[in-house]
């Protein structure tokens, strides 16, 4: 069957659905994967250690909510949520910046570091098991190449790394 120019446009020729379908697929299923395991073994969510993972490797183990929210890609509402989550069993502390009283900071804990510690040997397992032993080297190479093809054709920079600088601080250093 030949596509004519407009079904061109508006329908995913053959190889664009085959490569389309396995990644929706995989942006379903990995997601779930990694809840369910973090649930069963930490009692956490993925985002909810997420979160703690970031604040666990800042300095002094403190961020700006508003740069905790660009790592995790979310609101500041969602993000509000999950650290009151945190805040019960005392993992992670809110607290009012000292030299700008706009300023919210969220802090790990000892008991949130012991909390992340516990919990990231189980999580870096099954990633090691579902993604880097389903790979070779090159083909571990070429996914971050392509991650970060996709991840900035939909934000500029919006790529979450493990840099300890955080991003306000980035962006006054680039800017000066």
């Amino acid at each position: 069957m030949v596509m004519d120019a407009q079904e061109r446009l508006t329908e995913f020729d053959r190889e664009e659905l085959r490569v389309w379908s396995a990644l929706a697929t995989l942006l379903e299923w990995l997601p779930a994967t990694l809840d369910a395991q973090l649930q069963r073994d930490s009692e956490l969510s993925h985002f909810d250690y997420g979160v703690m993972f970031a604040l666990s490797k800042a300095p002094l183990s403190t961020l700006r909510l508003s740069d905790l929210a660009e790592y995790a890609n979310s609101t500041l509402s969602r993000l509000s949520r999950s650290i009151t989550r945190l805040e019960k069993p005392g993992w992670v502390v809110r607290s009012i910046d000292s030299e700008d009283g706009r300023i919210t900071r969220a802090t790990l804990t000892v008991q949130g570091h012991q909390i992340v510690s516990d919990a990231t040997p189980g999580h870096v397992q099954l990633v090691r098991s579902i993604v880097f032993n389903a790979l070779t080297k090159e083909q571990s190479s070429q996914l971050f190449s392509i991650c970060r093809g996709i991840t900035s054709a939909i934000r500029e920079g919006g790529e979450w790394s493990p840099d300890p600088v955080p991003r306000s601080s980035r962006n006054r250093q680039t800017s000066s």
